[in-house]
């Protein structure tokens, strides 16, 4: 009776590894690079309890501001500026904002931009906010 259960062991761990990732790539295939789908999928991944990590799909929405030289004759009173990163943009920044709580990134912060780099669409560009 050892020697049977010693020849089918291998086979039971190695069918346990096959359903355990065919779960996970099944898990994938559900889930889409719509909002509301990545938006599902990173709280189930991060915040399961809480679900606090939400996405804006507007993405950046600042305007730019224009700072002239002298030599281009041009008066523009400043006022209050203020310093956006480059995807927070509306011309040209990011196709959508995620905000994540702080905890999550500092402690996972490359499992959250890989996360969402696996169910993204190609050629879109994201933000992460920390809240």
């Amino acid at each position: 009776m050892a020697v049977l259960y010693a020849y089918t062991k291998p086979l039971v761990t190695l069918q346990i590894k096959w359903l355990n990732y065919r779960r996970e790539n099944l898990y994938i295939l559900d889930h889409t690079g719509q909002i509301c789908r990545l938006r599902g999928a990173l709280n189930d991944k991060f915040d399961n309890e809480l679900r606090r990590i939400y996405i804006d799909g507007d993405g950046g929405a600042a305007e730019r501001t224009y700072i002239y030289t002298p030599a281009e004759n041009q008066t523009k009173y400043l006022g209050k500026l203020y310093l956006y990163n480059a995807l927070e943009f509306g011309d040209n920044g990011a196709d959508f904002i995620v905000y994540v709580p702080s905890e999550i990134m500092e402690t996972q912060n490359f499992e959250v931009r890989a996360q969402i780099d696996l169910y993204r669409a190609g050629g879109k560009r994201y933000l992460i906010i920390q809240i």
